[in-house]
Formats: structure tokens, sequence, C-alpha cells
């Protein structure tokens, strides 16, 4: 694909990400996509051939971006682990309290009907990479006597289920930010080793 063709792709998919927020994924058709790129179906079709191809191509597209930062920023070691750490959540804190433009709803929607084998679902590659990231930070963490823990892949595990329950929470029941930092900092509570060493 060219240039052009890669900027047309990327445009699509950007305002594809703002209507599949507002209206979830079941009640978004192709003609929602045309209207809101301001192109011709035929235009939209060379590009993606149905709203779940598209779909599919929004959260990979929002995946890699993620992934490749804060894995970066993770491996760099020019912070401690405790701040690296620390940031990650404020990104995923972040995510969990943003209104706009907020895939929450139509992800979930859309794999509540869709049944994708685990190594082409980008929600769990997603999860997994944020795994691995929290878990290296973890181990960093224990090298430098800044937390103590026994598994770091357990702990890591546990508290992106936690994030994970939080954003569904967030859309469903409601949480406020209070709610979110009480959760988050119950889980890095156990890392902090305490006086008398562990």
């Amino acid at each position: 694909m060219g240039e052009k063709s890669e900027q047309k792709k990327k445009y699509i998919l950007d305002k594809a990400r703002t209507v599949f927020s507002e209206k979830g994924y079941k009640n978004v058709t192709m003609k929602d996509i045309v209207d809101a790129c301001d192109i011709s179906r035929g235009g939209l079709y060379l590009y993606f051939s149905s709203t779940e191809e598209l779909f599919l191509a929004v959260l990979s597209d929002d995946v890699t971006t993620d992934d490749d930062e804060a894995i970066g920023a993770a491996l760099s070691g020019e912070a401690s682990a405790g701040d690296m750490l620390a940031l990650f959540l404020k990104e995923q804190k972040k995510e969990i309290l943003r209104k706009k433009n907020n895939l929450t709803v139509a992800t979930y929607e859309y794999f509540s009907v869709h049944k994708v084998s685990a190594k082409d679902n980008p929600l769990k590659n997603q999860f997994d990479t944020a795994v691995r990231i929290v878990e290296k930070l973890i181990e960093n963490g224990v090298q430098t006597g800044e937390f103590y823990c026994e598994n770091p892949l357990g702990c890591a595990r546990n508290l992106m289920y936690v994030v994970e329950g939080l954003k569904i929470s967030s859309k469903t029941i409601g949480i406020s930010e209070d709610a979110i930092d009480r959760e988050l900092m119950y889980v890095l509570e156990g890392l902090v080793p305490d006086d008398e060493g562990a």
C-alpha cells in the first residue's frame, strides 16, 4: 500500500474508532462509517469488507501502538521499577476513566458473540503483553529491593485481572476515581516489603 493509501486507512480507522466508541459494536453499520468518513461506500470497501473486519483493525491498531510504547518504557531502565509501575497504572486508570473514544462496550459486545481463537484475539494479546510488562517491572523491583514478591507472574496476572474488572465496572455499574485508586493500591501494597524484611 502506498503512503496515501496508508493515510486514508489510518483516517478510516480513527473515524471508525469514534463511531464504535459512541454506538458500541452491534449498532454500527458500514453506512455509519461511510458517513463519519465522508467517503463513498466503494471507497470504504477498498479497505474493509465488513464492520467486523474494521472493528478488529481498530482494536489491533490500538493494541500495537499502546504495547510498543509501554514495552519500550518498561524495559528502558531509566526510572525505578516502582515509578514505572506507577506510570503504567496511571495510564491504565486513564483508560478506565476515559469517556470519549472508549471501546470497552463495543469490545465486550463483539467478544460476547464472536468466538475468536486465543492467538487471533487482540484483547488476549494486549492482556498478555500487559502481564509481561508488569511481571518485568516487578522482577526489576525485586532485584533492586523495592518490591518483595515470590511470584511476579502471578502478581502481574492478578493486577491485570483487577484492571480489566475495573474497566467493565466503569461502564456497567460505575466506579469512582477513589475506588479505582483504592483497588489498585490494595494490590500494590502486597509488593512493598515490610520493615522486618522479607
